[in-house]
């Protein structure tokens, strides 16, 4: 059987959000920002185990309680300087431990805690048995302009084949260790893959999953998180 481990990178400490802590610590609906995105993983029962990659030198995690997220949740002290870094070494734990090449291993931004349900199973089930993997995107709505140095405009870029990537970001084990080995300058997991020559499949995502990263975006978290809970 096919085993799926999800690896949330969260040794950052996100300068653009304005906060005094790594906003992954952030209150948000009365708990840790990041309680809501590990709860997010924790549900689905085809997800074996989250391992949560933190910053070496944390003091934040052991201040709260994550008990009631279940048994699937497991930190690992082992963040890099980079993404990249971060995620390789929680994959490094993971060969250590036995996984296999066609293991899928599923990426989640910390900073994304309204991630619904049923865009997380859409993903599984549109990658399948994909030899390769995937990941949650969004197509370009809106027109797109490129800058020059002055801040004004220099083009008009066309929007058709235009995605804006998200995540989960999901691969099979030996595709993302090898990608991650051999471009570790990448800023996402379907970038490194990209690098190594091999086409991640995109699969529509949800406009709401949304990522936490400048001042205001908590509020819009919480907004988006109370509307979730309505409906």
């Amino acid at each position: 059987m096919v085993r799926v481990t999800a690896i949330v990178p969260a040794a950052g400490v996100g300068r653009r959000s304005g906060l005094a802590l790594p906003k992954q610590y952030a209150e948000l609906a009365g708990r840790p920002l990041l309680w809501h995105t590990l709860a997010r993983l924790a549900e689905p029962a085809w997800i074996g185990r989250v391992l949560v990659a933190l910053a070496v030198d944390d003091t934040h995690w052991r201040r709260h309680d994550w008990s009631d997220l279940g048994s699937k949740i497991e930190p690992l002290f082992c963040g890099g300087p980079t993404r990249s870094a971060t995620v390789g070494n929680a994959l490094r734990v993971l060969a250590a431990r036995g996984a296999r090449p066609d293991d899928w291993v599923l990426v989640h931004d910390a900073a994304r805690p309204c991630l619904r349900g049923e865009y997380l199973t859409q993903l599984a089930e549109v990658l399948g048995h994909d030899e390769v993997g995937g990941l949650l995107a969004l197509p370009v709505a809106d027109t797109v302009k490129r800058a020059d140095i002055r801040g004004r405009v220099a083009a008009t870029v066309p929007r058709e084949g235009l995605w804006l990537a998200q995540t989960p970001q999901m691969f099979r084990f030996a595709v993302l260790r090898t990608a991650l080995e051999r471009h570790p300058e990448v800023t996402d997991e379907a970038s490194a893959v990209e690098a190594a020559g091999l086409a991640p499949k995109l699969v529509e995502g949800d406009p709401l999953n949304l990522k936490v990263t400048r001042p205001g975006d908590l509020a819009l978290a919480a907004a988006i998180l109370r509307l979730q809970e309505e409906a």
